[in-house]
């Protein structure tokens, strides 16, 4: 039994799925006919921490177009149909990442923040057999504003914590992420930090206290010793 570790709050784009190559290709296909091209370079550096209605917001902004909340929605739209259509029929979760869902949620209340849409999160862990596992998915639209803001594991862990009881403690509750943005919003909601390399190499993830390749070299003693630690300042 995990004696310090409470609670465990992942991203789902890049931690849990890999499909941050598709979110990709879904909005090329998509911006591509609205004459915005987007290429893979600019997208990681720039747009990965986004939302789908945050990234065209940003990238209109960037690019000096003006774009109405209607226009912005249809885009979005229409890449949520791409993205499905690549979604369909093929596993997209990282290697190991089950096993950990599993074995996490034998311990501990999971949760999800993310930026990806709730349908999306939904379908593919309903796909893997694992949806139940999670008390908890905050997804697009669910707080006013996206990572790097707080908002979104703010509302993960407050639900959990109305779940579990007013003795859960984000001190001793673990987030995983695999962007800067992500570990930016996560520190700003009070939880410990667990960045994974699956998007960004370790130099580019400030603020994790502990790194792995990925789920699949993440333990539960691990996160147990993390928490029990004193912070870093």
């Amino acid at each position: 039994m995990m004696s310090a570790l409470q609670a465990i709050v992942l991203d789902f784009d890049g931690v849990i799925a890999d499909s941050e190559p598709l979110h990709l290709r879904a909005f090329q296909r998509t911006l591509d006919a609205e004459g915005l091209p987007l290429d893979a370079d600019e997208y990681y550096a720039r747009y990965l921490g986004f939302d789908d209605v945050g990234l065209v917001r940003a990238l209109a902004c960037d690019r000096g177009i003006p774009m109405s909340d209607a226009q912005i929605d249809a885009i979005v739209a229409r890449k949520a149909a791409v993205l499905q259509a690549l979604l369909e029929g093929g596993d997209v979760l990282f290697p190991g990442a089950a096993a950990f869902i599993r074995a996490a949620a034998a311990e501990v209340p999971l949760a999800i923040a993310s930026g990806a849409l709730r349908h999306e999160i939904v379908s593919i862990l309903e796909a893997a057999g694992l949806a139940h596992l999670f008390a908890v998915i905050v997804a697009s639209g669910d707080t006013p504003e996206s990572k790097p803001s707080p908002a979104p594991y703010v509302l993960a862990f407050d639900r959990l914590r109305a779940q579990a009881g007013p003795t859960l403690d984000p001190r001793r509750s673990v987030a995983i992420e695999d962007s800067r943005w992500g570990l930016e919003s996560a520190q700003g909601a009070g939880l410990r930090c667990v960045g994974v390399t699956t998007s960004y190499p370790a130099e580019q993830l400030p603020g994790a206290e502990l790194v792995v390749g990925g789920l699949h070299d993440l333990t539960m003693p691990a996160l147990d010793r993390l928490v029990a630690s004193t912070r870093h300042a």
